[in-house]
Order: structure tokens, then C-alpha cells, then sequence
């Protein structure tokens, strides 16, 4: 009963404990790959992995009408081709912590987003749920943070980008949420037009940048596209899929607010990778449980 109730809150917190994983190993191959060109090597793998699902469920030939093709499309333009590669030159310019700090400002604006296009209203104890949430999530990022030595200018741009992250995934969400509530379509096939439209609006700009960077993707080394396989498959190919999941099946707001979760699963994984974990640290992870232990309470 409680998997049918919140399947769609649990998928948003699966999503996060992916997206944690991927972004240790992107974390660790991001300073040697460009934004853009990981970005399009990430999402090509996942259209690829998502073509191979559909095939295998015979699902291939779903019909998708030109108003749901379009919107999807745009979604990912928006969500995926822009924010990704956005949060991406953040986490260059800010690092980690300060860059998904930027990140918890999309649950709120998707909320927002949410209320005045889809009437989609939260509850008073939602809100609280979403602010417990990201202030706990927040109090984790920010803590040990770098000392903030870089320059003005390099750390406005980081901001810059963070912002711009946030407003695009939180537009690309509540469009998702649109067509997922007002067509038969499925959570996989909208994984798939998303990603199409993200990587096909950064294809262009390849192509413009191609003669100013000299990067090539033939001089990756093996265990480099290894590695980034693996993150592929596991942010991008499950990861989208179940945020999608997760924004059909709950209110969008509580699904990126749960969906942004990932740094509370990095801490296991840093304790493993033989990190030290702060009082502190621990106490925000309680905080953060907290805020998500109301927005499951039953409605």
C-alpha cells in the first residue's frame, strides 16, 4: 500500500541516491572533460539505453502527439540541455558543495512554476516539509565549504550559472508534469524526448566550439569512458527515468524537492571512500529526514 501511495516520492529519492553516484564520478573526471561535451557524451549513452528498453518492451512505436512531442522536447531543451550544462560550468566555477547548494533554490521556484500554471497547490505542512528539506540539505553542502579566496568575477559567474541551473530545471519540470498528467504517454518515453531535445540543443553549439577547444572525444582513455558509462547509466538512464516517474506520479514540488536529495547519499558513500563526517553533517542528514518524513505524511 505504501509503494502505491508514494511510488512516486520514492522514486524522486531512488533518482537522488543515483544522481549521488553519478556526481562522485563526475566529480572525478569533470575537470578533464568540457560541460558541453559531457554532457552530450551522457546523454547520447542514455538515449541509447532507453532506445534498447523501449525495443525490449516492444514499446517502441508508442503514439505521441505533436503537442506532447513538442512540449517533452522542450522540456529537455530546458531541464537537461541547458540546466545540466549550466549546473555543470557551476560545479567548475564553485565546486561541488557551493554548486548543489544553487541547485536546492529549484524546488521552490518549480513550486511557484507548479501553483501558477497547473493550480498545483501545496499544503502548509508541504512547505514545510520542502523548507526542512533544503535547509537541511543545505546545512550539508555547506559544510567544511571551501573558503571563498577565488575572485569576485569567478565566483559571480559560478552564481550566475547556479541560477540559471535552477530556473531551467524547475521550468523543464512543470512541463514534464504537464504532459505526464494530461496524456497516456510514459514516464520512459518522456525520459526519451527530453533527453533527445537536450542533447540535440547543445549539438549546434558543438559544432560553433569545436574550432575554438581543441577536445576530442577519440583522446578519452578506456577507464574514462568507462567510468562515464557507468554514470550514464546510472544518473542519466535510471536517473531520468524515475524523476519522471516521480513527477507523474507526485506533486512537482515535493518531487524535486526529494529528487535533490543527493547530497545526503554522498555522505555513505564519502564515509566508504574513507572520509571523515562531521557532527554537523550528521545533524543536517536528521534535519533533512525530517522535512522528507513530512511530505510523506498521508493526504
Amino acid at each position: 500500500m505504501l509503494q502505491a501511495d508514494f511510488s512516486g516520492e520514492l522514486a524522486a529519492l531512488t533518482a537522488a541516491c543515483l544522481w549521488a553516484i553519478s556526481s562522485v564520478i563526475y566529480g572525478s573526471i569533470g575537470q578533464r572533460i568540457p560541460p558541453l561535451e559531457l554532457n552530450i557524451l551522457k546523454g547520447t549513452i542514455a538515449i541509447a539505453l532507453l532506445v534498447c528498453t523501449l525495443l525490449l518492451q516492444n514499446a517502441i512505436f508508442a503514439t505521441v502527439t505533436p503537442s506532447t512531442f513538442g512540449l517533452l522536447l522542450l522540456s529537455g531543451v530546458l531541464g537537461i540541455g541547458i540546466g545540466d550544462t549550466a549546473f555543470f560550468f557551476a560545479l567548475n566555477y564553485l565546486g561541488a558543495r557551493r554548486a548543489l547548494l544553487m541547485e536546492t533554490l529549484s524546488p521552490p521556484l518549480a513550486a511557484i512554476l507548479a501553483l501558477v500554471f497547473l493550480q498545483e497547490q501545496l499544503r502548509f505542512s508541504d512547505w514545510c516539509g520542502i523548507l526542512l528539506t533544503i535547509l537541511g540539505v543545505a546545512w550539508v553542502i555547506t559544510e567544511q565549504a571551501p573558503n571563498l579566496s577565488e575572485s569576485s568575477t569567478h565566483i559571480l559567474h559560478g552564481v550566475g550559472f547556479g541560477i540559471l541551473a535552477a530556473i531551467a530545471l524547475a521550468s523543464g519540470a512543470v512541463i514534464s508534469r504537464i504532459v505526464l498528467t494530461t496524456s497516456d504517454i510514459s514516464p520512459l518515453w518522456a525520459a526519451l524526448l527530453r533527453l533527445c531535445g537536450g542533447v540535440l540543443v547543445l549539438l549546434p553549439w558543438r559544432w560553433r566550439r569545436q574550432h575554438q577547444r581543441h577536445f576530442e572525444f577519440k583522446s578519452l582513455n578506456a577507464k574514462t569512458v568507462v567510468a562515464i558509462c557507468i554514470a550514464a547509466f546510472a544518473g542519466t538512464y535510471l536517473g531520468i527515468w524515475l524523476q519522471q516517474v516521480a513527477v507523474k506520479f507526485a506533486v512537482v514540488g515535493i518531487a524535486l524537492t526529494l529528487s535533490n536529495t543527493s547530497p545526503l547519499f554522498v555522505i555513505p558513500i564519502a564515509v566508504c571512500l574513507g572520509e571523515r563526517i562531521s557532527f554537523r553533517a550528521i545533524l543536517g542528514v536528521f534535519v533533512a529526514l525530517s522535512g522528507i518524513a513530512v511530505l510523506l505524511l498521508p493526504r
